[in-house]
């Protein structure tokens, strides 16, 4: 379903907006629908996964130090386990 949303932005870079759109032979409403997606989609994945039980059990009982690099670490667990 389709709502009405009405912004207040400069008009410079609605002038803009509008160009590209043309440009680009896409409606403004589009590109930013599109835009307003892209922005909240990794938000609404984190809310809809739930964890596995298992997991959701052992949350929160390991505390890792504040300076730990677990990039530094995997790294180095691959390089002694494959050089």
């Amino acid at each position: 379903m389709n709502t009405k949303l009405t912004l207040t932005i400069e008009r410079e870079i609605i002038d803009r907006a509008k160009n590209y759109a043309k440009e680009k032979n896409r409606s403004l409403s589009d590109i930013i629908e599109n835009y307003l997606k892209l922005l909240t989609k990794d938000e609404q994945k984190s809310k809809n996964k739930k964890l596995n039980s298992t997991v959701e059990s052992l949350k929160g009982s390991f505390k890792m130090p504040k300076d730990f690099d677990y990039k530094k670490e995997l790294r180095n667990r691959l390089e002694d386990k494959y050089l």
